[in-house]
């Protein structure tokens, strides 16, 4: 018995000196352009498509895990492993590829931060500039250790969602049933949100910056299996929130009448009937997960491109050590907020834009990471098992297919 408690004791420590990379990974990934979409879900199908939640979250768990794996066992980044197996070449144009796509991103949280806080008649010309200021500054001023704090603190204020969830009292016997109840429509608008779904949830950059954050960390195949467990209770995590979202919104919204909505902040507004909390808990979400997110984005790509280019990276060093690294950061974060600043910007269509792109990278991501966790000789016995291998392609093949269905109805409708 004693010797159960000590090794529970141990494996309870260990999880708790891993804990981050995983967790925030997955928890950012319900960042402005997920908000809105779980929010639109929710206020024009009710409570239909809750039911996507279950394969999402698995197909998000095998991405991410498989990850996590190569960043412990190999200690070296996604970018650093495509350049050594794939060639330069491939990594440029990679790395290009990817540093527009986040870039749209980084604009997409901006507007999210705008929109958030124009709800308390905050200006956007004082509320991106000095969140941008303060975004820069956390990073740059600070380590790995104080930075990844304060990133998890922001997943803790997550359940903000979950809170706003109950206060609209929604219809949980509903809820339940279409948890687990498939549902698919033959409607067009129905199959674009469900596509839309699934491309919001798994984007290329998380994958990058999953297995930097482990490198960084310094988590190795010893600590592994609690890091495991740590990017499974993320993965869970989001799909809570997830959940949590479309509830509220089918509950406010779809249940009063149904409809589109134009961005996140309008699934606020519509949660303002059923009391002044549950508007503001929302609304403080959709402001906590933008800034959230405009910090892990700019980091993110800087993380990948340095590393893939083989320049000096990391939040440990500083600048005049790492000069591509935060020159990178920090125009990512000066032109993405100042874009959004310019007059008539369509804040909804960055969004709806910067999820498109995601879509079309992803493909190109996933298919080197399965092939790079399969070689025997960079991942001895890490390599994934054989049913591991049938699950990975298959969820390679389905993601390929409705990421590219996504980018091609969207940009049909733009």
């Amino acid at each position: 018995m004693r010797k159960l408690l000590t090794r529970f004791r141990y494996h309870l420590l260990v999880f708790f000196a891993v804990i981050g990379p995983g967790f925030i990974t997955a928890v950012v990934d319900n960042d402005s352009g997920g908000i809105y979409t779980y929010s639109a879900a929710g206020a024009r199908f009710g409570y239909l498509p809750l039911w996507t939640l279950l394969p999402i979250t698995v197909v998000l768990i095998i991405t991410q895990e498989m990850c996590s794996r190569m960043g412990a066992v190999t200690g070296k980044g996604l970018s650093d492993l495509i350049r050594e197996e794939f060639g330069l070449r491939v990594t440029f144009l990679m790395m290009a590829t990817l540093v527009l796509a986040n870039f749209t991103n980084v604009m997409a949280e901006f507007a999210g931060i705008a929109s958030s806080l124009e709800l308390f008649h905050i200006s956007r010309y004082i509320s991106v500039p000095l969140s941008a200021v303060a975004v820069w500054f956390l990073v740059v001023k600070g380590n790995y250790r104080s930075v990844e704090k304060i990133f998890l603190f922001s997943c803790v204020l997550y359940l903000t969602y979950v809170i706003s969830g109950f206060l609209v009292k929604p219809d949980w016997k509903e809820a339940a049933i279409y948890s687990v109840k498939p549902v698919l429509l033959l409607e067009p608008g129905y199959i674009y949100m469900l596509i839309g779904m699934v491309g919001t949830t798994i984007a290329p950059w998380m994958q990058f910056y999953l297995q930097a954050a482990v490198v960084e960390k310094g988590i190795t195949a010893k600590e592994y299996a609690e890091s495991r467990i740590e990017v499974i209770v993320g993965c869970m995590m989001t799909s809570v929130i997830a959940f949590f979202i479309i509830v509220a919104c089918a509950g406010a919204i779809y249940s009063v009448r149904p409809r589109d909505i134009q961005d996140a902040g309008e699934a606020a507004l519509g949660l303002r009937p059923f009391g002044e909390y549950a508007f503001i808990l929302f609304s403080a979400g959709l402001f906590n997960a933008s800034i959230f997110a405009a910090c892990i984005l700019p980091l993110s790509t800087a993380y990948t491109v340095c590393e893939g280019l083989g320049f000096e990276h990391g939040v440990n060093r500083r600048m005049s050590e790492a000069p591509i690294f935060y020159t990178l950061y920090t125009a990512l974060i000066v032109i993405g907020a100042g874009v959004v600043l310019v007059p008539g910007f369509p804040l909804v269509r960055m969004i709806v834009l910067s999820q498109v792109l995601n879509g079309m990278l992803l493909p190109f991501v996933l298919i080197p990471m399965v092939l790079l966790i399969n070689k025997k000789d960079l991942m001895q016995e890490w390599v994934n098992p054989r049913w591991f291998n049938l699950v990975s392609w298959i969820v390679v093949i389905v993601m390929v297919g409705l990421t590219l269905a996504y980018a091609g109805i969207t940009l049909r409708g733009i």
